[in-house]
């Protein structure tokens, strides 16, 4: 398997290194998976658009942060699930739900409860969800249209959670603390 160098602004591709700098000012660093992700150009062009755009879309951060944990989990990818559980607590999310995520399950939290178990049943189904998932997750107060925009979302963390399964960057020590493994 081919070994994939965590580049930093100086040794990146000369066509990553502004989407490096726009990630290392949102995150005070470039995470490892971005270092990664800079092997490709294209690649990281691509998901820097992406996550601009659910960033700035209808779900709240802590919603965001629920959707990017499920998504991580689901796709079993450790350096995405650790990375984030940091960014779901800092939001506030309660840390019984984080966890109930991490270990598979659903938040006690009747919306994030019904937010993740649709993030979950899309990635698991392959998109294929039932009328009754999509009733369920309107119920719980979200909008029809939110369905379509968690695409949006999906797409972005199976970005990330790809690369982090194919490269495997290390975790850093920040993320100690939230390690996972599948």
């Amino acid at each position: 398997m081919p070994s994939y160098p965590i580049h930093t602004a100086a040794t990146a591709p000369e066509e990553a290194r502004p989407v490096l700098g726009e990630l290392a000012k949102t995150f005070g660093v470039i995470p490892n998976i971005a270092g990664a992700m800079a092997n490709s150009p294209a690649l990281i062009k691509a998901f820097a658009g992406l996550f601009r755009q659910v960033h700035s879309g209808t779900f709240t951060e802590a919603e965001i942060q629920m959707l990017l944990l499920t998504n991580a989990v689901a796709n079993s990818c450790d350096w995405a699930v650790a990375f984030h559980t940091m960014l779901a607590l800092k939001e506030g999310l309660a840390p019984a739900d984080v966890e109930a995520v991490r270990r598979r399950g659903i938040p006690a939290d009747g919306r994030l409860a019904a937010l993740s178990s649709l993030a979950r049943k899309l990635i698991e189904r392959r998109g294929h969800v039932s009328d009754h998932d999509v009733e369920t997750f309107v119920d719980a107060g979200f909008h029809g249209e939110q369905v379509l925009e968690m695409l949006a979302v999906t797409a972005a963390s199976t970005i990330t959670n790809y690369v982090g399964t194919i490269a495997r960057p290390p975790l850093e020590g920040f993320l100690q603390p939230h390690a996972w493994r599948a």
